[in-house]
């Protein structure tokens, strides 16, 4: 999954912009997913904290979110969890970072939605280690807002959410945020954690 330059990128830099060789009948059917989870109002308001300390602060974070089970009725999420553990895998062998497990959720972000800079380790949790992200959107412009922008020692990296393109990188150390978007902007966000 992961090439040798992108596991050397992860080593050196803490972030890579990786080249996944998901086939595109599963992106599309991800797609279509998180669109009709959205246009069915199945996505609820994305929070921030953990546990006792969850709350909508739609002032640092406005998009919405369904987090990803296996579902029958839903086979592509299932392969995608197949997907996310491959990769979890190929982590544990390549890098020795000892993840046990991967939760993941869909995120729509509406026209004028956005997520702040932050850090994706929670200050009293380290078990978040690396942050992965799919893009779900097809014909994506700059116009069209929504970049993912990794805030790097070397300057600002603006990532477009096009169909198919992915990061992954320490969540402890990269800041990020989502620029408000201009249009529906769908993804997929995942977190290989420790125990």
């Amino acid at each position: 999954m992961l090439r040798s330059a992108d596991l050397d990128a992860l080593r050196q830099r803490g972030y890579c912009l990786p080249e996944l060789a998901i086939e595109s009948g599963l992106l599309q059917a991800l797609a279509t997913d998180a669109r009709c989870l959205h246009d069915g109002s199945a996505m609820q308001a994305a929070r921030i904290g953990r546990a006792d300390q969850l709350q909508a602060r739609p002032d640092i974070r406005s998009d919405l979110t369904f987090w990803i089970d296996a579902d029958p009725a839903a086979p592509a999420r299932g392969a995608l969890l197949t997907v996310l553990e491959q990769l979890r895998h190929q982590l544990n062998r390549e890098l020795l970072l000892g993840l046990a497990d991967v939760e993941t959720h869909y995120a729509a972000y509406p026209p004028g939605a956005f997520y702040r800079r932050h850090l994706d380790r929670f200050r009293s949790d380290d078990k978040r280690t690396l942050s992965f992200t799919l893009y779900l959107n097809q014909t994506w412009t700059a116009a069209d807002g929504g970049a993912l922008r990794l805030w790097l020692p070397e300057g600002p990296l603006d990532v477009l959410p096009t169909l198919g393109c992915a990061s992954l990188f320490l969540s402890d150390e990269i800041e990020h945020e989502v620029l408000p978007a201009q249009r529906n902007r769908y993804s997929i966000a995942a977190w290989f954690r420790r125990r």
